[in-house]
Order: C-alpha cells, then structure tokens, then sequence
C-alpha cells in the first residue's frame, strides 16, 4: 500500500520533471537557433567531433551535461563539425535509470528522450536505438555468480569488468551481494553494453569521428565508447567538474583521476601566494562547493569531550575516509584492496598504539541526500570492534567537526585519497596517502609502496618529538593546488545558473550564444585546441582569471 506522504513526494517529482522541460526547452532552443545559423558550412572531408553522455542526466541538465553541451556549441560556432551520439532507449538499463530500491525498474525513457529532443538537433544527432530484440543478446543465464559475470569477454572488450564500477557507483557500495536481483541488474548492463559496442564500433566505421568526447570515461556506456575509439585510433578527450564552482575539468586520459602535468618552470608570484591564501582559508572555514554541492551547511569547532579526551594520550592521528563506491576510487587502488582494506589495517594499528588516539573523520559526502553511501566507515569500524576501542574515536559524516581544527592538533594524518590530505601538508603535518590521489605523482606527501612500508613509515613519525611536512612538500602542495584551482578548472560560470532545489543541476543563463565563439570565449579556445590540435587544455595565464 503506498502512503500519501509518499503519492505527493513521487507526484511533487514529476511535476518537477515536467516544469524543467517546460522551462530548459525554450532556452535550449534558443541557444540552438543562434548556433545554428551562425556556424560555418563544413567540407566533405572535415571530421566531425562526436560527443557522447549518457550517464549525466535524465530529467534534468546536471552540470557535466552542460558542459557537453556548451562544448559543441562552442566548437560548431568555431569551425568544428560536431554530431551527438544520443540514447534512444538504447540501453536495457543505464547507470541513472537504476532504482536501488526496485532494480528491475525499466528506466525512465519517455523522460530522458524528451530532454534528449530539447537538447539535441536531430539533423546532428546518430541515435542509439534498442535492438530489434534484447533476448537475441546473450542472457548469461548460466552464469550462477557476480564474479563469472565480471569475467565475461564479448566484442573483444572485458565488458564484465567495464561495467562493474558503474554497479558499485549507483548500489552505492562497493562490496556487492550476490542476489539474483543484482545478478539481473548486471547482465542488463551486459547486454547493454554489447549493444553499444556493436552499435557504435559501425558507427565509427562508417563516420569516422576526429575525436570523440565522453562523461568521465568510467560509467560502462562512456568507457565502452571510450574503449572502442581507443582500438580503432580514435582520439578520446574526457571530462568531469573541475574543483572551482561551475568549472570543468578536461583531459587526454581519464578525468576521474585528474592527471595534472605542470611544468617544472611553474613558479607563484607574490600575487598567486596572497591568492591561494585566501582560498585556503575559505576552505579552511568551510566556504566552499565541489560539483554544486555545498558540503559543509556549517563548521564547528572540536568538540570539549572529544578535546578532553584527547588529552590522556601522547598523541592524535586524525584519519580521513573516502566515500567507498566514488568512481576515483577504481585509480586509488594500488598499495591497499581497498580503502575499507587500509580502515581495517589502520585498526589493528590503533589496537597495538593504546598510546595514541585515533580520530576518524568519515567523509561529509558519504551520506549526502540523495547518494548515501550503503557501506559506511561506522559499519567498518562496528565489524571490526573499532568503536569498542578507548584509543579510537568516530565523527560521524554528518557531525560538521571541522577537520582542519582536528588536523592541527594531530602529530600524524593518515588518508587514502582525499584531498584533504594536501591540505594537510599545506597546514603543515605530515600526511601518509594509503591510495593512489591525483596529488600523488607530485612530492605532496608520503606514498609508501606497500602495506608494512606505510606502517613502518607512521611508526618512525609517532616516534618522533615534532615531525612536520619537508618543505619541499609543502611547496610542491601550494603549486599543486594554485595549478588544479586556476589552470585546470576551466571555468563555465558565466554560462550557468544553479538550480533552486537540485545541487549539482542548472540552467543556462542568459548569455549571448555567439559570447561561446572560441575567438570570445576563452575555455571554447582550448577546448578546441586540445581537440583540433592535442594542446593541453588548462589555461596559459591564470593570473587574470577571477
């Protein structure tokens, strides 16, 4: 029986879904006509740049949909030839179509299309259809466990592995249980994704793209496509939210684990050092967004308990989680199983240093509304006895401690790959990484090769009277951080409003279309650079952005 409360909340969520379409329509457009007639006639022989998302959005424009969509603006305006690859129920079951509480739910179709329609010009538009049958694909009927569908092999690509991240993202978790129920969710990936194999590998025989550009390249429709260009020799540019609010982060490899190149001649003036202070300490109070979603409503200082406690020890070690199905996690890796795997083994730390008090600072994002992680740090920590332990002390992700004041009052910060151990070292301490980060190929902190290395390492600290970060650290962490916030983050925000009601959704403002041309814009500029040409596609000054 359903209840009212929950008639009105699914009837509030439609008429959501049918007001958005009733207002992006008209703007999209008119975003469209101006392109339209203003981009160049193209040559037979000029190589159209495909563009592929099919894991952004649904009912609404999310920013990364955006943000493909302002691209091929931009690069129509400016000379390139673009054509959308778009999913007309194309896909069994796709990533955000998946209903975790009811996972043979069909995805929403009617709904996605009719944004796609308003989106996309059908004229440039190559339409992945279903096929004439989803039961003439294989079925995996006799495959009795997860683990012999992730081994399965079908287009020459490992699509059993290929589609497994994107399980853990929407299961939220990243241990799965093995139901028939998921078992089925599963192989409608499969199939899914065998179908666009086939599909688009046709498709770029007879097209043959110049580049083509994808969401993230890990959800299974994005890295199946991403996968298939690479084999035939096709360029792939990826993308993602870049770390300042409505910027975009772009790249040859794989975006979700933001490879940063900078130079060894990049230096900070006077002027970038008094401009990273100031970020830093927005950060440091908590004023700040990541992807439209403002993570800290409010930032307390350490609670008396917490610091009264502390007190009977020799010293704190402040140990900071991820949210365990993030698609970063898949790059991060390399030295532990998992991060839950480096949780356990910091526990059975903690149990043989009673001295010494552990301060777990679960991630503020692991139960945003809306994404709650199904696997938490507290139910780690429960299993493992860890919270029966005097020496180790949970703050809960949604108690908004805030984690710089726990940070400075610790001798030691463990992290697996949050970026707060970067701000760590920038405050100073010494951080110890327990997976692969995008800071990590710089000297930002310590990144031991295996298990025992990393606690060996943090023995020698701990034994130490007053260990601090080399200042070779903090230097590289300054630069590091002046260069992903100002360079790489390419910044779409005159483009773009924020929604109301739906972090991390928008609308586009009202700007003149021809102001994407790459000769005025200058993020078009290097997109189109890094696509016409293969340039980096990071900023060449950043000292006049804002």
């Amino acid at each position: 029986m359903v209840t009212p409360g929950k008639v009105l909340r699914t009837g509030s969520f439609h008429l959501q879904t049918w007001w958005e379409s009733h207002r992006n329509g008209p703007r999209l457009g008119e975003i469209e006509a101006v392109v339209a007639s203003n981009e160049p006639a193209y040559s037979a022989e000029n190589m159209p740049v495909l563009i592929f998302n099919a894991s952004t959005r649904t009912w609404g424009i999310s920013q990364n949909a955006a943000f493909g969509l302002l691209s091929a603006w931009g690069l129509r305006l400016s000379g390139v030839p673009v054509r959308y690859l778009v999913c007309n129920a194309g896909l069994e079951q796709c990533v955000l179509g998946t209903v975790r509480t009811r996972l043979e739910r069909s995805p929403p179709c009617n709904t996605c299309i009719r944004l796609s329609h308003q989106m996309y010009p059908r004229s440039l538009t190559y339409s992945l259809d279903p096929p004439i049958d989803w039961h003439s694909l294989p079925q995996f009927d006799d495959a009795e466990t997860l683990d012999e569908l992730r081994e399965v092999v079908a287009e020459g690509l490992p699509i059993g592995e290929l589609c497994f991240p994107s399980l853990r993202w929407i299961l939220r978790r990243h241990n799965i249980q093995d139901t028939e129920a998921i078992r089925d969710l599963y192989r409608k990936y499969l199939r899914a994704g065998i179908h666009l194999a086939r599909t688009f590998e046709n498709l770029i025989h007879m097209e043959r793209p110049r580049t083509v550009v994808v969401f993230n390249g890990v959800t299974f429709p994005e890295t199946i496509v991403r996968q298939v260009s690479l084999r035939n020799d096709i360029p792939v540019i990826t993308h993602e939210v870049g770390v300042q609010p409505f910027s975009a982060f772009f790249s040859h490899g794989e975006a979700t684990a933001y490879p940063i190149d900078i130079g060894d001649d990049f230096t900070l003036t006077t002027e970038d050092e008094t401009r990273l202070d100031e970020y830093l300490s927005h950060r440091f109070k908590g004023t700040f967004s990541m992807a439209g979603v403002q993570f800290w409503p409010e930032m307390r200082g350490l609670d008396e308990d917490l610091l009264a406690k502390a007190e009977s020890y020799r010293q704190i070690v402040a140990v900071f989680t991820n949210v365990i199905f993030d698609t970063s996690q898949i790059h991060a890796n390399i030295v532990f199983q998992d991060m839950f795997d480096w949780l356990r083994q910091i526990v059975a730390y903690a149990r043989e240093h009673p001295e010494t008090f552990f301060v777990v600072r679960a991630h503020p994002d692991e139960l945003r509304k809306g994404k709650e992680s199904l696997e938490t740090v507290e139910q780690v920590l429960v299993g493992e006895g860890a919270l029966d332990l005097d020496n180790l002390y949970l703050i809960p992700p949604k108690e908004y401690l805030s984690s710089y004041e726990l940070i400075k009052k610790s001798k030691l910060v463990l992290v697996y790959n949050s970026s707060i151990g970067l701000e760590a070292t920038l405050l100073g301490r010494v951080v110890l990484c327990g997976g692969k980060s995008r800071y990590s190929d710089y000297p930002t902190a310590y990144f031991p090769e295996t298990p025992d290395a990393y606690f060996q390492l943090a023995d020698r600290f701990l034994n130490e009277n007053d260990p601090i970060a080399p200042e070779e650290f903090v230097h590289q962490a300054r630069r590091f951080t002046y260069y992903q916030n100002y360079y790489t983050s390419l910044d779409f925000s005159t483009f773009l409003t924020a929604h109301a009601r739906f972090p991390g959704y928008l609308h586009f403002s009202d700007f003149n279309p021809l102001d994407l041309h790459a000769g005025r814009c200058e993020e078009i500029r290097i997109i189109r650079g890094g696509i016409v040409e293969g340039k980096p596609m990071v900023y060449e000054d950043a000292h006049h952005r804002n």
